[in-house]
């Protein structure tokens, strides 16, 4: 087996049985025996070492082309001989406020499932694991693969939405905190954070409409070829899930959103107030600088330049200006 197969195993009635270690007496075995499939794990191929899996199971190569690149949308499209869906499985770094994803490809068909992911995020050895414990669940087939994949995926959705509505929670009390809320680097935050939805809604959207296909719901009511018809009642749950976590995301973009116009609405109020102050000092030092400027000028004929109280007077008025300037600014909150 190519070196990027990372497990090739045949299932008979919900249970693992061992098997021819090629890939393609496998498949040949599992089309014999007539209720058992086969199920081959594959990670990151190049076209040279897939090329072998796609021919022998008979793969689109529009399908192929697209598991190969990867990158791309979450989505279910229906060949001939196979069913491919991609789906996107993400991951939140909350100390780097970073959300990451990777890419899951399936494609079902007579007898077999092949995944191939792309990128560390949610290992599919786990899944594997968890089916295999699981022999009810097994014994349905590549839909119950299909199904447990996508299951996971949308649930751990769920806990990434949860985790970053924690941190947009801090980071509004950050906003609104009288110490910090104006800081610069809050603005940059905010923007990352609204980035990091943005790339986890391209996640969860487009895949709602390949789960609604997939659960037999809305116009899309007839079944999907080479899914179980007895499958729809639980990919309409793992639907209900996705809807849940469509809408949190939505509600985290619109908050986010809020969050950034207040933020802007803060920076504003504290510059006019910056300006304010600026304005009412201006104003208090520019009294005393037009009185001195006036007795400071070189005329022949000023008579108060030769009172013997014209100096005392004149600090004595620049000094009640200043305070009646004080007292007026400081009443209507100017400094």
């Amino acid at each position: 087996m190519p070196a990027v197969i990372v497990d090739c195993a045949i299932y008979r009635d919900g249970h693992r049985t061992e098997g021819p270690s090629d890939f393609s007496d496998a498949l040949a075995q599992a089309r014999a025996q007539g209720d058992a499939f086969v199920w081959i794990g594959v990670y990151e191929p190049t076209q040279e070492e897939f090329e072998h899996i796609s021919d022998e199971f008979g793969l689109h190569v529009l399908a192929v082309e697209d598991a190969l690149k990867a990158h791309q949308r979450p989505k279910l499209e229906v060949y001939d001989d196979s069913l491919f869906v991609v789906l996107k499985p993400v991951a939140y770094d909350a100390r780097n406020d970073e959300v990451s994803s990777g890419e899951v490809m399936l494609f079902l068909g007579d007898s077999f499932v092949v995944t191939v992911r792309h990128g560390d995020i949610s290992p599919l050895s786990a899944v594997r694991r968890r089916l295999e414990a699981e022999p009810d669940m097994l014994k349905h087939g590549p839909t119950s693969v299909l199904y447990s994949v996508a299951d996971t995926t949308v649930d751990h959705y769920l806990d990434v939405a949860t985790e970053l509505q924690a941190d947009l929670e801090e980071l509004e009390a950050e906003v609104f905190s009288p110490e910090s809320g104006g800081a610069r680097s809050t603005a940059s935050r905010i923007y990352r954070f609204k980035r990091q939805i943005l790339e986890f809604r391209r996640a969860t959207g487009p895949l709602a409409v390949p789960v609604t296909r997939l659960s037999g719901s809305g116009p899309f009511s007839t079944a999907v070829p080479f899914v179980a018809p007895t499958a729809q009642p639980f990919f309409r749950d793992v639907s209900d899930h996705l809807t849940r976590v469509n809408e949190s995301v939505e509600g985290l973009d619109r908050l986010v959103s809020d969050i950034l116009s207040a933020h802007l609405a803060q920076m504003s109020v504290r510059q006019n107030d910056d300006m304010r102050k600026i304005s009412a000092w201006a104003a208090m030092a520019a009294v005393p600088t037009m009185i001195a400027g006036i007795e400071g000028m070189n005329f022949v004929h000023m008579p108060e330049l030769h009172w013997i109280w014209s100096y005392p007077a004149v600090i004595a008025l620049m000094a009640a200006l200043e305070i009646l300037l004080y007292r007026l600014f400081k009443h209507r909150g100017w400094l």
